[in-house]
């Protein structure tokens, strides 16, 4: 689908929220796709109107049928296709003629199945655009309003109205992961305002739906599952919108092992492939990221039944060592931030505690619990109070109903005649214990999402208080437009792609660009030996590979030499590869190898990538992803978590690296990247980055050029 669609509410409550309803193909019999969307509406007591369109019968479920689309009155507002794959094309031209605000297509075997598939797939797509029709799917199961009670799926299902004002609403491109998810959040007794299937996405998409979202007074959570973004910077708009009006949107995304679209020219284009770009705009915009269906599950729990998203460094309440240890192995793992407690600086934890129990996080209790359970009141509630901590996970022992009759009431107690600003969840250690529904119940009542495993609890915290890091966070400042770009196109060699950067503000060698030997050898005696000679051909974006790079070059016929052989190892590589010319460059001080580039993809626009680079750039792949709306406070924050970020505080005496003069670095390129949009890629690679106050050199760049 191409183009934004542009969707009144209106057009799609027709849809979400019909009074009137045809179903082509309806049916009575067991099974049938148009007998349980009819037995679903029935059941679920729908109270507009109802018109049963099917060519062999006069009535069905007591309702009288129509013989084909061209019966029904002008203006319902939805029709749902239960007909075979050849009979839909047509189907939906009689709906448009009757003037029908939006279809549901249940039938596949359109853009998934084929070329004729998919000209099938336009057809309906041009049809809904010239009489503005809604088309959920086609390959979708529908979608059910749980607010109204209306189920347009031929999955058999009870929508029940929520009963608070808060509510997670589904959205996914598969709709067998939208029933699983479903299924998920309502065994956890949590309120689904809507759930929506939108298949192949002919004449819809994910995109208007969140949107419409944005709006709905009893949606908080959106929890979505997309393997394809169709139309991205629609979704980031409404992304953000649904961030001002602050809900929060999370999201499963499939495919961080597909390869690229497009094969890439740069170091930067290879490692900056769709599931990073994605991931690092959707995170920009707001969106949580989950990692498995499990994931997006426990995040939506703890947002929608949470008073408040953790913000900051969490806690972690224990009553075993061994359980201590485990945390703090996985919290590392995770990333997630957890508060510094100890005795001198917690108070009132300290008096809440036995004199043989230090403070510590996480804090393990014992089994003092058993004998004084009022230690769990008194714990709580200090890092309830404690502004250090963002969240608390009560990890305990819940073993059998007297165990839980002991621990579970001064659990509770703690959160009694106070306003509770930072999420509680309590997590069990022992899953499969026999644990009395009504306990759980009871913390759920009170704003305490109940867990399985502390695993979970701590996986999905990770996630939301990263995000809250992360998203819209500054500007890099304004773009940055480079003069003499018209008319190249192509890959643009090392030498011109200097020339070209350099009035930006990066820094690169002195050097001086060469195409006789004796101008080689002028070239390095004007800027003093040794002299680093690098062969320049856009054809060559690689030249280490092809003996292209000749170092250290202490004098005149040590130039010379390497300009023969420079000029037989590169037509040894490629016989067709001419060059144009070398550049000799000084060679400068040692320091740490960097990589910083840029790519311009067409759908989702710019992105910046920095980290540790050299030849092993590739292999290593120690690297981040920021887009260029990011502050630098964002990009330092973004280098901080590398792997080997330790290297830039210093590392066994080594003194501490210009991470300052890195981001501006980013900042830079990100710039350049938003004011340039015939730049498809840039690569610099290796930055020399040096000790603090001494800056960056970027030793090599590539830029890969397109239309406009």
């Amino acid at each position: 689908m191409q183009g934004r669609k542009s969707f009144t509410r209106a057009q799609i409550e027709r849809l979400l929220k019909p009074r009137s309803i045809a179903i082509v193909g309806a049916s009575d019999k067991p099974g049938a796709l148009g007998g349980t969307l009819l037995a679903n509406l029935q059941r679920n007591r729908f109270s507009g109107m109802l018109y049963p369109i099917n060519p062999n019968r006069d009535e069905i479920a007591g309702l009288a049928c129509l013989k084909s689309p061209a019966e029904l009155p002008e203006g319902v507002d939805c029709a749902v296709l239960a007909v075979p794959k050849p009979l839909v094309v047509d189907t939906v031209r009689q709906l448009a003629a009757r003037k029908v605000g939006s279809v549901v297509i249940f039938s596949a075997g359109f853009a998934e199945g084929g070329e004729e598939g998919l000209a099938q797939q336009r057809e309906i797509a041009r049809i809904a655009s010239e009489h503005a029709m809604v088309i959920e799917g086609p390959n979708c199961l529908g979608c059910v309003n749980y607010i109204d009670g209306i189920p347009l799926t031929f999955v058999e299902t009870e929508a029940n109205a929520p009963r608070g004002k808060r509510g997670v609403a589904i959205v996914s491109q598969s709709g067998a992961m939208a029933a699983v998810l479903a299924t998920m959040l309502l065994s956890r007794d949590l309120d689904v305002s809507y759930s929506v299937s939108t298949g192949n996405e002919a004449a819809s998409g994910v995109e208007d739906y969140i949107d419409w979202l944005a709006e709905d007074p009893h949606t908080s959570v959106i929890a979505m599952i997309v393997e394809q973004f169709r139309r991205p910077q629609d979704f980031l708009a409404a992304a953000r919108k649904l961030r001002a009006a602050g809900k929060l949107v999370v999201l499963l995304h499939p495919g961080k092992s597909s390869a690229a679209r497009e094969s890439a020219a740069t170091h930067t284009g290879a490692m900056a492939g769709d599931h990073g770009l994605m991931r690092v705009n959707v995170e920009q915009a707001g969106v949580v990221m989950a990692e498995t269906l499990e994931e997006l599950s426990d995040i939506s729990e703890i947002a929608l039944r949470a008073p408040a998203l953790p913000r900051g460094a969490a806690a972690v309440l224990g009553e075993s060592g061994a359980f201590k240890a485990l945390t703090l192995d996985l919290a590392e793992e995770l990333g997630l931030p957890l508060a510094d407690l100890h005795d001198a600086d917690s108070p009132a934890l300290r008096a809440a505690l036995p004199d043989f129990v230090p403070v510590s996080n996480p804090l393990d209790l014992t089994a003092q619990g058993l004998s004084e359970p009022a230690i769990y009141t008194r714990t709580i509630s200090s890092l309830l109070d404690d502004p250090r901590v963002g969240a608390i996970v009560a990890g305990i022992i819940q073993s059998d109903p007297v165990t839980c009759a002991i621990k579970f009431p001064p659990i509770m107690a703690a959160l009694e005649g106070r306003v509770i600003d930072k999420p509680l969840v309590f997590a069990g250690l022992d899953e499969g214990a026999d644990i009395p529904p009504d306990r759980i119940a009871a913390l759920r009542a009170a704003g305490v999402p109940w867990f399985p495993s502390t695993e979970r609890a701590l996986r999905a915290l990770a996630r939301l208080i990263a995000a809250a890091s992360q998203g819209g966070q500054g500007s890099g400042g304004n773009p940055i437009e480079l003069p003499g770009l018209a008319g190249i196109a192509g890959m643009v060699p090392e030498y011109r792609a200097k020339q070209l950067l350099a009035p930006a503000g990066i820094a690169f060698p002195n050097g001086r660009f060469a195409t006789t030997i004796d101008g080689a050898v002028e070239a390095a005696e004007a800027l003093g030996y040794p002299v680093a000679m690098k062969a320049q051909a856009a054809a060559l974006g690689h030249k280490s590979d092809a003996g292209g790079v000749a170092l250290n070059l202490a004098d005149a016929a040590a130039v010379r030499s390497a300009w023969s052989v420079m000029h037989g190892s590169v037509s040894a590589y490629d016989a067709g590869i001419v060059l144009d010319g070398v550049l000799i460059e000084r060679m400068g001080a040692r320091g740490v190898e960097m990589i910083v580039g840029a790519k311009r993809d067409p759908e989702w626009g710019g992105v910046v990538l920095a980290g540790f680079g050299g030849v092993t750039a590739e292999i290593l792949k120690d690297v981040a992803l920021v887009t260029p709306e990011m502050d630098k406070a964002a990009v330092i924050a973004a280098l901080g978590r590398l792997k080997q970020a330790p290297l830039f505080h210093g590392w066994r005496g080594s003194p501490p690296l210009d991470v300052e003069a890195l981001a501006e670095l980013v900042l830079t390129v990100g710039r350049i990247i938003e004011g340039n949009h015939n730049i498809r890629e840039i690569d610099l690679n290796p930055v020399i980055l040096y000790p603090q106050g001494e800056g960056v050199v970027a030793l090599d760049a590539l830029m890969l050029l397109g239309a406009a």
